[in-house]
């Protein structure tokens, strides 16, 4: 039987023919006895690597006390996580989740609810960007537009736009006054590690102030540190109205959360919203644990440190294997490198270095690292990569 169709579960994802019993922190130990360099961390998720030490207090500590009760309650974690979130951000007001393409649909509705707000039910149009990924939920995967998540599923829901990322003549030809919204990653994750210029994300501020339309940030992926700066936004000075967190945000346990404007959120009335599991006191205590580590400024400084390192070693190795590497793209600890052999296949060549890293779009490999990844261990993923790219040149040679 395949790796992706194992036993009893549904054959939908495309696994590696992995399985791990433990990790610590940069760390992941298989079920086979071996040792992997961790340059996924579940995908950006596990942004303080495996079983830290603050994290793992921080459950145990909630476990032995209070899991689940429902937010028909006043949830005080929840208030003194959000309390966080709005003190370093734009944010007037947070809700929470247990996911990221969840925090999207809070998002996607609530802005929506902010025109209706205005007398404008029908202005619904919200743009988005090829390349983009939202999510796997109904209304996400339509804000994407990606042909592959949104095919066979019926008809694709009215009011989205998508256009080409980065191109500000095409916004400004698209956005008009039925121009709900705007939806951008700040740089792209799966979409193959693109980052937005800050021209681009300022013009489309001016164009959306212009136009009665809001600005959402989907940091998902890049957001919680991943760049260098908590947030990603906070590199072009653009603030969004609305934006979508989560990964990091728990560090590996499941927490998503949007965080908008008073302005913005005005519409999200008693009813208009909600969620059993979302913001309970466990996911909350956790999410508060991680959000103080990550928003240390020696977390950040390590992430930017280890960013430029990666960055000048990833850019020697382009000019050595121009037969394997096309480009190195990004920011921060969100490194896509865009390969000439088969990203997949590649992928396998790093595991038989020991190396995990992530699959994206346009043929790139993703690094994404803990954000506590070490010096020594940076120098280990290149030359793990270094041999992954040696394996590759050989195998076209064959």
């Amino acid at each position: 039987m395949s790796a992706n169709q194992a036993g009893h579960l549904m054959g939908v994802y495309n696994r590696a023919p992995l399985a791990f019993e433990r990790g610590e922190g940069c760390r992941l130990f298989s079920t086979e006895g071996e040792v992997y360099l961790d340059c996924v961390a579940g995908i950006s998720t596990d942004g303080l690597g495996h079983a830290h030490p603050v994290l793992v207090n921080a459950l145990k500590s909630q476990g032995e006390k209070l899991w689940h009760v429902s937010n028909i309650f006043r949830i005080p974690e929840q208030e003194a996580l959000a309390d966080r979130l709005c003190a370093q951000t734009f944010a007037d007001v947070v809700f929470f989740t247990n996911s990221g393409t969840e925090a999207i649909e809070c998002a996607l509705k609530m802005a929506r609810k902010y025109q209706t707000a205005q007398g404008l039910p029908d202005k619904i149009e919200i743009i988005g960007f090829e390349g983009a990924f939202h999510g796997r939920t109904y209304a996400a995967v339509n804000a994407a537009g990606n042909p592959s998540y949104v095919d066979g599923f019926g008809p694709r829901l009215p009011g989205y736009t998508h256009l080409p990322f980065g191109d500000i003549e095409a916004l400004k030809a698209a956005i008009g006054p039925q121009t709900c919204a705007v939806i951008i990653e700040p740089v792209q994750g799966e979409g193959g590690c693109r980052a937005a210029s800050d021209e681009y994300l300022r013009e489309m501020r001016r164009l959306c102030d212009e136009h009665g339309a809001l600005i959402i940030f989907d940091e998902v992926q890049c957001g919680m540190g991943r760049t260098g700066k908590l947030f990603a936004y906070e590199w072009s000075g653009v603030t969004p109205d609305i934006m979508a967190i989560a990964k990091a945000l728990g560090g590996g346990f499941p927490i998503g959360a949007c965080l908008a404007t008073a302005e913005a959120a005005k519409g999200m009335t008693v009813g208009a919203h909600g969620s059993t599991f979302g913001g309970n006191p466990l996911a909350m205590a956790v999410g508060c644990a991680a959000f103080d580590e990550i928003s240390k400024p020696e977390t950040l400084a390590n992430v930017t440190e280890i960013a430029g390192y990666l960055g000048q070693q990833l850019e020697g190795l382009r000019q050595r294997y121009p037969d394997v590497i096309v480009d190195i793209r990004g920011k921060g600890l969100l490194i896509g490198v865009k390969l000439i052999p088969n990203n997949r296949e590649f992928m396998a060549l790093a595991r038989d270095q020991k190396l995990l890293v992530a699959g994206g779009g346009d043929n790139c490999v993703r690094l994404l690292p803990p954000l506590i990844i070490g010096m020594d261990e940076a120098r280990e993923a290149i030359e793990k990569f270094e041999q992954a790219c040696e394996a590759a040149r050989a195998k076209a040679a064959a």
